[in-house]
């Protein structure tokens, strides 16, 4: 079990829903960066309150595919930039020491490898990456469906000195060795290949149901031994109810499992840690008072 485990955040987008913040589809949490930026620097302090070490950008859902073509033109680079701001200034304010990540989404569709095109998300990327730049401590790849996506941030990253770390979401369920896939159908011992190959400082799965993540970090962390890796290895899982765990985005919210309270995602979170995880935050469904509730309980 790890010494110490660096506390991530949790999923920004059903805070501000929580909170009472401007939140529909499909704008999804970039409405609360259009409407009510102060919402989204509160749900920051909510979690840097709670003991997060890590914050993310409000930048997941500032792409076409949520915001539409003509207001990602318009004003997709002062929104990113605006996230950023609003999780610079909440680390900076913070108590204790917070790093922000800037968040680089799959620009094309969550959960939809068989949509990326990597000539159309490059200058979506580009505007991401241009506008969060001043903010960020470190690069965040997340939701990746597949080792394509990542492989594409590390080259629009070029010679950025800042850690890369890049998270995959994964199938919701195993295959028939019991192993852990991405969605696209690829390995993680292929996932853990792939972030040594592409310098990157962790390695993290988030956004998929907390029953594949122990053997997703068990995989992670033999491939990593294996190749004599110091790479970190992360969990952020989602709190949807398992049959809804495979709805795309803008398809509607999916409905959230009871037994993802706080005590019981402890539990999830301590058999990864088990396993090997070094850092462990919350992705959608999980709020301040889960990671309360890890800042509390886990090796730190």
């Amino acid at each position: 079990m790890a010494e110490n485990v660096l506390i991530l955040d949790g999923g920004m987008g059903r805070e501000l829903a929580r909170i009472g913040a401007p939140f529909r589809q499909p704008e999804w949490s970039a409405l609360a960066l259009m409407e009510s930026p102060q919402h989204v620097r509160q749900v920051h302090d909510s979690f840097i309150a709670a003991g997060a070490q890590v914050i993310t950008t409000n930048s997941y859902a500032v792409v076409p595919f949520h915001i539409g073509d003509a207001v990602f033109q318009a004003r997709g680079h002062e929104l990113a930039a605006l996230a950023g701001q609003l999780a610079r200034q909440a680390a900076d304010a913070a108590p204790h020491p917070v790093r922000v990540a800037g968040s680089l989404p799959p620009v094309l569709g969550s959960y939809r490898p068989d949509l990326f095109d990597a000539e159309a998300a490059t200058p979506i990327l580009r505007v991401l990456i241009d506008a969060l730049t001043p903010y960020i401590d470190v690069w965040l790849a997340e939701t990746q469906s597949s080792l394509a996506e990542v492989a594409l941030v590390r080259e629009l990253l070029g010679d950025d000195q800042r850690e890369l770390w890049i998270s995959f979401t994964l199938q919701d369920d195993l295959d028939e060795q019991g192993h852990a896939r991405l969605r696209s159908g690829e390995t993680v011992t292929a996932a853990a290949e792939t972030a040594i190959k592409l310098g990157a400082a962790n390695l993290l799965f988030n956004c998929s149901r907390p029953e594949v993540m122990a053997p997703a970090v068990a995989q992670a962390s033999t491939a990593l031994r294996q190749q004599q890796s110091t790479i970190g290895i992360g969990v952020y899982a989602n709190a949807f109810e398992p049959e809804d765990n495979h709805r795309g985005a803008n398809e509607g919210l999916s409905r959230l499992r009871v037994d993802t309270h706080p005590e019981g995602y402890l539990q999830w979170a301590t058999e990864w840690v088990a396993q090997g995880a070094t850092l462990v935050g919350g992705c959608c469904g999980i709020g301040p008072e889960h990671i309360a509730r890890l800042a509390q309980s886990l090796p730190r």
